[in-house]
């Protein structure tokens, strides 16, 4: 099915906005992707510069979490800390603050607008750019 939907965006020039929670097909499908926390848009960016550079704490556990075909490779998967905020009365802050062991202080008071930080890739997180989140996780 995969296979189809790529063929027809080919022949016909066209564009699919494609939900899903498995992020091995959401690499493999779309050029592009947006990855969204309770309701929001975190971090949209071209799909390999993603994958390879996750710059926002929920992007990095989902990029973790993508199973490999070879079982022997460990990818150190980052499991996060905390309770899951409430989409209904999210926390003030970033949303994701209450799960990310190293949120600051501003973190929790105020919501971070988008970063961008370079080859169409944004991301709202306020420790974007000071923090290497693959090496801080990777331990």
């Amino acid at each position: 099915m995969l296979n189809i939907l790529q063929d027809l965006q080919e022949k016909f020039h066209l564009t699919y906005f494609f939900i899903a929670h498995d992020l091995a097909v959401v690499r493999y499908i779309s050029s592009r992707v947006a990855i969204m926390y309770l309701r929001r848009i975190v971090e949209p960016a071209e799909t390999d510069e993603l994958f390879v550079n996750p710059r926002h704490p929920y992007t990095e556990v989902l990029v973790s979490a993508v199973p490999l075909p070879d079982p022997d490779f460990n990818t150190g998967r980052i499991h996060p800390e905390g309770d899951i905020s409430s989409p209904i009365n999210p926390p003030p802050g970033c949303n994701f603050h209450q799960r990310f062991r190293y949120a600051q202080q501003i973190c929790m008071e105020e919501f971070p607008g988008y970063r961008d930080i370079g080859k169409t890739h944004f991301v709202s997180c306020h420790l974007a750019e000071s923090l290497s989140l693959r090496q801080i996780h990777v331990s």
